[in-house]
């Protein structure tokens, strides 16, 4: 081999070694599904927020009257079995309230007529059928806001999954269906990825509270458990 051609063919040597290991490392045919499962189940607690709103000329004022009622409330729970554990002071707000006059310029006067304080409590029920009991207790001691219930599970890790068992079953029979109609095989699992979905709160209107005169009805239905699972399979 003469003394010119020797570096050709040393980086001949060096580069069809390097095209050989790049065509080793391209990675195999897959295919990328989606799954969903669900799974149901009786919630066994129920979270609370109760609020008491008073009104007075002064602050001061107002935040007494408040902090009278919302002792009351907080005393109720106690005697009812709620746990310190359970009440939490979810904010305290105050407000002046202004009426407003229109003059004959077209612009506004505002005068201060009194300050609003309200108080917002959070209240975990750990027994759901004394729920509306609860709810009535709060309400003939001075609960007077709309608040909001969140029917949940203390501990759903069962319920998601067996919903996760589910999404991964749709998952796999559907890359299955895919698979065939393509006229390839399923080979193993890459990848897989998750993503839960708790149930949403139900929500109370501040009306029902106006019109409570004994224990609330309180329908505590059923907590729906949703899992999506995106799974990688490789193809053969």
């Amino acid at each position: 081999m003469t003394r010119h051609l020797l570096p050709i063919a040393l980086a001949a040597a060096v580069a069809f070694p390097a095209l050989a290991s790049a065509a080793d490392t391209q990675p195999p045919p897959r295919i990328i599904v989606s799954g969903e499962g669900e799974a149901t189940v009786a919630p066994d607690m129920a979270i609370l927020s109760l609020s008491v709103m008073r009104e007075a000329k002064s602050a001061r004022e107002a935040l007494d009257a408040n902090n009278d009622a919302m002792a009351a409330v907080i005393a109720a729970m106690r005697s009812a079995g709620i746990a310190e554990r359970d009440l939490q002071t979810a904010g305290i707000q105050i407000n002046p309230r202004y009426n407003y006059t229109n003059k004959a310029d077209g612009s506004q006067e505002a005068e201060l007529v009194a300050y609003q304080v309200t108080n917002t409590l959070s209240v975990r029920v750990r027994n759901v059928d004394k729920t509306g009991e609860i709810l009535d207790k709060a309400v003939s001691l001075g609960v007077n806001q709309g608040g909001g219930i969140t029917f949940t599970n203390d501990d759903p890790k069962a319920t998601i999954a067996e919903a996760r068992k589910k999404a991964v079953a749709e998952a796999m029979a559907k890359a299955k269906t895919l698979a065939e109609a393509a006229g390839v095989s399923l080979g193993k699992v890459l990848e897989i990825t998750d993503q839960n979905v708790a149930p949403a709160p139900i929500p109370m209107a501040a009306k029902s509270f106006d019109a409570a005169r004994s224990a609330v009805p309180v329908q505590a239905g059923e907590n729906s458990y949703n899992v999506q699972v995106t799974v990688t399979f490789e193809l053969k």
